[in-house]
């Protein structure tokens, strides 16, 4: 079989090194719903002080996955250090972004030369650029430093500038402790608030601070008032949310008159606005919830600008007097071509986000005349764009993105006036790239049920067809993936594979009927897509069956479970990183952080017997069975709140019981991190690595 023995090593191991991978104990365990019963050995591996995680044995096995892990790569890793430092070439290690004016500073984040993470700079409007007027208002390795994981969060300053909330996560729990600084003084308030999990939205003034808590089971259920200089005990909850699957989120108009409160779920929303000079003012109801009816909402010279699918699933714009607010009149009617993604208010006009064909556009669009639509209009067949940061209300040049899986991340100022792009940055990659050597593609491959799936193709144009290839694919929560351009991807392409992203259903890609035909009921149709654009690159001879690496996380690693189930035999290496595989679990325990909010997503198999049934019979880990399964790596975050850590545990526990196979299961966990893996850009990238060197070796592929 390919690779090495999932039961001995076959090389000499180092003295230290395990001699077999571990194996999980079983203890009998089942759950009863709708009369039928589950049965769940692994079941002892979540221990019941979650989030705390502290049963030595539960520990101590995950210790045991990863010392097998470390043994099983040992002999790849000089693989690992080639392919991290070709990765690592590919950046501009001191590098910053365009500088882009809000107010009266110039804002930019820099990042210096072996620097893990990024310092925040500003400097007055009309200030030399010559570094003498620069002012470092934030430092990301300062604060990291001696900690395994940093993630920094939400950021913002006060409209004079003198002050910068910003909020920290050391652990990967996604529960952030927010700091005030002054920059005028270098020192820190008093005011610390631990728990949040929010924007920090500066209202009164610049008096008041808008959060939202994490409560226990990690749910934004909230939206507080804070006060400068008082105690945190007596912050005001301005907004409560009882829906235990709604969550809860702030930020501020365009103009900044208002504070907008939004609470919703997968299918449902609901918006208040409160005035950013008065937040304990009563806050006002856009319209009140009804299920199905998902809505945003902003705000000029007293009328509201609703983006809604409330008689249309891609979406209106819809106009209301602020005065009557749920009095909704259409402006731009829905579309079955167009997908409307969004919409962003300047003072002279405004710009509507959508997709046409699966491809985004951008729509400037005037007050005063409904009917002139200005398009940016952008070269390439196959791409990705939208707007940048813009953070003026009087905004008379747009900051606009751009890329393709073949052209490097740019950054262009659009003149409204002229309709002029101005090419500002593009990413450079010091160790060389040239665009010409590789092609691009976007194919349309028919599913089993006659639909036409989009797949975003690139490769070297001197590739041998029927090379390797590998597939990526999410197709879960109505998420898009772009066709954008990534350096380390290039590790592959280079050694002769095809990269494919096949756009399933599930995602919304090609509009909201594509999210929905692959959720709830219709959840299997991205499986299937998935399966069937593999089979559809191998007929049109990109590659042949076992010369398929693929690759997916969270939700994604739920699909990689699935397809491992359905055709083992298609694929030659798998990785699920982080991998949602315990569905019907999770689903029927109303107490984890994300089970409600979720059902609407997946269904409640709780109320609904069909519900269980479904789930049941394409949940990964309650699908494994007694047969060969491809080579796989998964990765586990022992912090993280949206997939917990037991899920892939218990999933490569089973596996190892049931497959028939000696291929390779590897099982990773990061013990202080959380859902994305390590933090820092190359701990990060040293990960990538890994991932790449596991399906070289895989698949038999020494350069």
């Amino acid at each position: 079989m390919r690779g090495m023995d999932d039961t001995t090593i076959k090389a000499q191991p180092a003295a230290s090194a395990p001699l077999s991978a571990p194996v999980a104990k079983k203890q009998a365990s089942s759950v009863t719903h709708h009369n039928i019963t589950v049965t769940d050995d692994y079941a002892w591996l979540r221990d019941a002080g979650y989030p705390d995680v502290s049963n030595p044995e539960i520990l101590t096995h995950l210790e045991a996955e990863n010392a097998w892990f470390e043994s099983a790569m040992a002999p790849q890793q000089g693989r690992i250090d080639a392919l991290f430092t070709e990765m690592r070439a590919r950046i501009k290690e001191a590098d910053k972004s365009v500088p882009q004016k809000d107010g009266d500073f110039l804002y930019w984040i820099e990042f210096e030369e072996g620097a893990e993470y990024k310092k925040w700079w500003r400097r007055p409007v009309g200030a030399p650029d010559d570094g003498s007027a620069d002012f470092l208002m934030l430092d990301e390795n300062a604060l990291a430093e001696g900690k395994d994981y940093f993630r920094l969060g939400a950021i913002s300053t006060t409209r004079d500038g003198r002050l910068l909330a910003y909020a920290v996560d050391d652990n990967g729990s996604e529960r952030f402790t927010a700091r005030i600084l002054d920059l005028t003084t270098g020192q820190h308030l008093a005011d610390e608030i631990p728990g949040t999990l929010s924007g920090l939205i500066w209202v009164a003034d610049d008096k008041g601070l808008i959060y939202s808590l994490a409560n226990e089971q990690w749910r934004t259920d909230n939206a507080r008032l804070h006060w400068l200089g008082q105690p945190i005990d007596q912050d005001v909850e301005l907004f409560h949310e009882d829906d235990e699957g709604f969550r809860v989120s702030a930020g501020l108009s365009a103009n900044e008159k208002w504070v907008v409160i939004g609470t919703g779920d997968h299918e449902t929303s609901e918006a208040w606005l409160i005035p950013a000079a008065d937040p304990l003012a009563t806050p006002l109801l856009v319209r009140a919830r009804e299920k199905g009816v998902e809505y945003d909402v902003d705000e000029r010279d007293g009328v509201l600008y609703i983006h809604t699918n409330d008689d249309h699933e891609n979406f209106r714009l819809a106009t209301a007097p602020l005065a009557q607010p749920s009095e909704w009149s259409t402006l731009i009617a829905g579309s079955d071509e167009f997908y409307l993604t969004g919409v962003e208010l300047f003072r002279d006009f405004y710009v509507v986000d959508g997709r046409l064909g699966g491809l985004d556009q951008i729509q400037i669009r005037y007050y005063d005349d409904p009917a002139r639509i200005e398009p940016i209009t952008f070269p390439e067949e196959s791409y990705t764009a939208g707007m940048g940061n813009n953070p003026e209300w009087d905004q008379q040049v747009l900051r606009v993105s751009y890329e393709s899986m073949i052209s490097p991340a740019s950054s262009y100022d659009y003149d409204v006036a002229t309709g002029g792009l101005t090419l500002l940055k593009r990413q450079e990659i010091p160790s060389g790239y040239d665009r010409d050597l590789y092609a691009t593609e976007r194919l349309e491959i028919i599913a089993r049920d006659g639909t036409s799936i989009p797949v975003s193709v690139m490769y070297r144009k001197d590739r041998k067809r029927e090379g390797p290839l590998h597939l990526y694919g999410y197709g879960a929560y109505g998420i898009s993936i772009p066709p954008g351009f990534s350096t380390t991807r290039l590790s592959l392409v280079d050694r002769g594979f095809a990269y494919a992203i096949a756009h399933i259903r599930g995602g919304d890609d090609l509009g909201r009927a594509w999210y929905k035909a692959g959720k709830l009921e219709r959840r299997t149709n991205a499986f299937n897509d998935f399966v069937d654009v593999a089979r559809g690159l191998v007929e049109r001879n990109y590659t042949v069956p076992g010369r398929i690496s693929i690759s997916g996380g969270s939700a994604g690693g739920e699909l990689m479970g699935a397809v491992i189930n359905s055709d083992p035999d298609l694929w030659g290496a798998v990785v699920a990183h982080v991998p949602f595989v315990d569905v019907l679990a999770t689903m029927l325990d109303a107490s984890l952080p994300l089970t409600p909010g979720e059902w609407p997503e997946w269904g409640n198999p709780i109320e609904d017997p069909a519900a269980f049934d479904l789930i049941r019979s394409y949940s990964p880990y309650d699908n494994v069975s007694a047969q060969a399964y491809p080579p796989l790596l998964v990765t586990a975050g022992l912090n993280d709140p949206r997939v917990t850590y037991w899920e892939p545990a218990k999933w490569v526990a089973r596996l190892r019981e049931l497959k028939t196979d000696d291929n390779v299961l590897l099982l990773k966990t990061n013990m202080g991190a959380g859902h994305g893996g390590k933090s820092g850009r190359f701990e990060s990238l040293k990960e990538t690595a890994e991932e790449f060197a596991f399906i070289l070796w895989q698949l038999g592929i020494d350069q």
